[in-house]
C-alpha cells in the first residue's frame, strides 16, 4: 500500500485557502516529499503526518514556490534530534541552491546526500520502491517523478511441493533471497508465478505538455498534474510561461491511460477550480479537482 497526500496545490504565492504545492507518500515505513514550498510544515501537521519518517525529498525545480520551505523543514528536523541521512534529488545545481538555502540552518545534526539528476532521465532504487525522474518543458530546468512498487509472483505451494523445497525456505524465497541449501541453489522463481501488478504513482508541475510525460506516466495508477489555468482564455498565457491548461492536462491523462487524475498548481488567480470540471471530464472522465490535503491510498490489486 502507497500512501499519498497532496499538501498543497497553489502555484506561486501561497493563499489563506491553499498552501503551495507539495506531494508527501509514505511506504514501509518511509516517507518521500516532492517539492517544499512555503509552508508545507504546515500542511504536513495539519494531515497529521510526521515529519520524522521523510528520508527522501525530490525537487521538480528550483523555483521559490517549490522549494523556499527547504530551510525551516530542515531545522525542525534537525530540534528533532534526527541523525538518520537525508537524501535529497534534483535538477543539477542541486547541493548550490541548497547550501545557499542553508545559510540560514548551517548545522544540521545530520548528514545530507545530494544526488543530482543526470540527463533527461535517471532511476533511483531506495526503500523498496524505484524513483524515476524525467525531464519536462518549463522555462528552467524541470523534472517531473514517478514511483512504481513492483510486486513479486504469488507463492505456488505446490510447485515448492513438487521440488522437495524444504518448507523453512518458502519465507525467504517468497521475499525474493536466493538461498544455497543443502540440495543445491535455490531461487524465487522456482516457486514464484509470474509478477502481479504494482503500484505506479506520477506527479509533474510547472510545464508544457510533453512526450516524456505521455510516455512516463503511461498506465499510472494515479497522475497528479500540474493545471494552472482553468479559464479558457488563458491557453495563450500557458503557452508563454510553460505551464498548462486543465484540459491540456487531461488529454495527457487520455493518451497516457491512467486510472485517476489530479490537479494541481493552481494560479493564484484561479479561486475555484471546480466550475471548469465538467469540461476536463468530457476530455478526461477520470479527473478530480485537487484539494489542500487529498489522500488516498494506493493499493496493490487482489
Amino acid at each position: 500500500m502507497l500512501d499519498v497526500c497532496l499538501l498543497g496545490c497553489g502555484g506561486m504565492m501561497p493563499l489563506p485557502y491553499r498552501y503551495l504545492t507539495a506531494l508527501m507518500t509514505r511506504f514501509n515505513g518511509s516517507s518521500l516529499l516532492i517539492d517544499c514550498g512555503e509552508g508545507t510544515q504546515v500542511a504536513v501537521k495539519e494531515k497529521g503526518w510526521s515529519f520524522k519518517p521523510i528520508d527522501v525529498i525530490c525537487f521538480t525545480h528550483y523555483h521559490g514556490d517549490h522549494i523556499s520551505g527547504l530551510p525551516g523543514l530542515l531545522l525542525t528536523m534537525g530540534n528533532a534530534d534526527r541523525r538518520e541521512p537525508l537524501t535529497l534529488i534534483g535538477p543539477k545545481g542541486l547541493e548550490r541552491v541548497v547550501g545557499a538555502l542553508r545559510v540560514i540552518a548551517p548545522e544540521l545534526p545530520f548528514p545530507i546526500i545530494y544526488r543530482e539528476i543526470e540527463g533527461a532521465e535517471q532511476t533511483f532504487e531506495m526503500n523498496g520502491y524505484r524513483l524515476k525522474a524525467f525531464r519536462v518543458n518549463h522555462n528552467v530546468l524541470c523534472y517531473g517523478y514517478t514511483l512504481e512498487i513492483d510486486r513479486a509472483g504469488k507463492f505456488d505451494v505446490e510447485r515448492a511441493k513438487s521440488q522437495g523445497i524444504p518448507q523453512k525456505y518458502w519465507s525467504r524465497l517468497q521475499g525474493g533471497e536466493t538461498i544455497a541449501s543443502e540440495t543445491g541453489l535455490l531461487t524465487p522463481d522456482m516457486v514464484l508465478g509470474p509478477p502481479r501488478k504494482g503500484i505506479k504513482l506520477t506527479y509533474t508541475t510547472d510545464t508544457r505538455p510533453t512526450e516524456s510525460i505521455r510516455r512516463n506516466a503511461k498506465d499510472s495508477d494515479l497522475f497528479i498534474c500540474e493545471g494552472m489555468y482553468g479559464e479558457k482564455e488563458k491557453a495563450s498565457k500557458a503557452v508563454e510561461y510553460k505551464h498548462m491548461t486543465f484540459y491540456e492536462a487531461a488529454a495527457l491523462a487520455r493518451d497516457a491511460h491512467v486510472k485517476e487524475m489530479w490537479l494541481t498548481h493552481y494560479s493564484p488567480s484561479l479561486t475555484r477550480p471546480e466550475p471548469y470540471m465538467d469540461e476536463v471530464k468530457k476530455i478526461f472522465p477520470h479527473a478530480k479537482a485537487g484539494k489542500d490535503s487529498m489522500s488516498v491510498e494506493l493499493m496493490f490489486e487482489d
